[in-house]
Formats: C-alpha cells, structure tokens, sequence
C-alpha cells in the first residue's frame, strides 16, 4: 500500500510545482486508481482530463470503462465505448476484458448491442461461448434483427444455428428476426417455410399476408 500512498504525493507535488500533467500521467495514476480500489477518483481524473480538453487514447479509455463499469454500472461504461468509438478509437480485446472486471452475461449482451462490424460481433460472441457463458434469447434475437438490418443473412444462420446447438427453442421474436431477414433478401420461400413453423408451433396464430402462409389447423 506504501507505493500507491507514494504515487499520490508525486501527483500532489506536480500540482504544486505546476507542472504539466500529459495523457501518459493521468492514465497511469488511473490504472493506480483502479489498482487501489479507488475506482471513483479514476472517474474523477478521466472527467478532468475532458475538462482540461486533453485526448484519450486507446489505453486510457479502457482504463476508464472498467473503473466506471464497476463504479456506476455497465451502462455508463457502454456510454464512455460509445464514446470512444465516436472519436475514432476502436475497442479491443482490453476493452471487454479489463483486468479485474469479470465479464457476465448482460455485459456481454450490452457490448454486442454497441458493436457495428460483424465480424468484430461474431469474435465476440465466440469469446462469449468459449467462456462458458450461454446467451439469453434476447441476445440471439437482437443480434439476427441487427445482421439482418443490415443485409447480412450468413451471420443470422450462424447465430441461429448456435441457438439451436444451446437447446434454445426459438420463440416468436427469434422467428420473426430470421423470417425478416429472408424477406429482405427475397428469399420469400425459405420465408414462408420457417413461418409455417412458427404456426405450427402454436407462437403466432396470425400469418403475414406478404408470404401467403395458411394458419395452422390442428
């Protein structure tokens, strides 16, 4: 404990002799900050460092969501990634998996809801299932609606097929995410086929005209 005690008079006395604190300093007291169990003054130096207009970078950033996420919660750490990325800076393997910070499910289903590049997304949601952890159907189901929102149907089979490979059985909101995402590639049949499913199985009672599907009788 000495050496952190020992960090902070070093600190003390640039303050006192005004010297110039640079990016390097603040994101190692920081990480010291964060060593101490002092995760709120991390916090604190990070908002200083915005208020005296001084750049993060990379290391930094990560620094800071995880002294935040364990602070105030993950939403405010999903806040400061977004922000990260909106300056330019991609998150990295640090950034999801800080030292200290034990990832869970909803943290992993609130960093897949941040990322925009699929192959960036399914390397996460490996990394996901490589640990052990088993996704929530509201995780299969936002991430088939946004690969389908943006035309990519080869990852919505993927996660689908992860799905079922889990045991999980689709419910309605999953169908309706792989069935819009064939309809958008126009792929009507296939469309059709997995609606009849989802009829038979008794999760919808109401087919969608656009595919001409008939309701299911018993």
């Amino acid at each position: 404990m000495w050496w952190w005690k020992k960090c902070r008079e070093f600190w003390d006395v640039m303050d006192r002799r005004g010297l110039c604190k640079s990016l390097y300093s603040y994101s190692i007291y920081m990480d010291i900050q964060c060593e101490s169990g002092k995760l709120w003054r991390a916090v604190k130096l990070y908002k200083e460092m915005k208020k005296k207009g001084i750049r993060l970078d990379v290391v930094a950033y990560n620094t800071v969501i995880h002294a935040i996420g364990l602070s105030e919660g993950v939403e405010f750490s999903i806040r400061v990634s977004r922000e990260m990325k909106e300056v330019g800076f991609e998150p990295n393997v640090g950034t999801y998996n800080k030292k200290g910070c034990a990832p869970n499910v909803m943290t992993y289903h609130c960093f897949l809801g941040c990322l925009e590049k699929p192959r960036q997304i399914l390397r996460m949601f490996d990394r996901m299932m490589n640990g052990g952890f088993r996704p929530r159907m509201d995780t299969y189901v936002m991430l088939m609606k946004k690969f389908g929102r943006w035309g990519f149907l080869r990852p919505v089979f993927i996660i689908w097929k992860k799905m079922e490979e889990q045991g999980c059985s689709p419910d309605a909101c999953a169908y309706s995410a792989l069935i819009n995402a064939l309809v958008q590639k126009g792929l009507v049949d296939e469309a059709r086929m997995y609606e009849e499913q989802m009829l038979a199985k008794g999760l919808s009672s109401k087919p969608r005209v656009d595919l001409g599907s008939k309701p299911h009788t018993e």
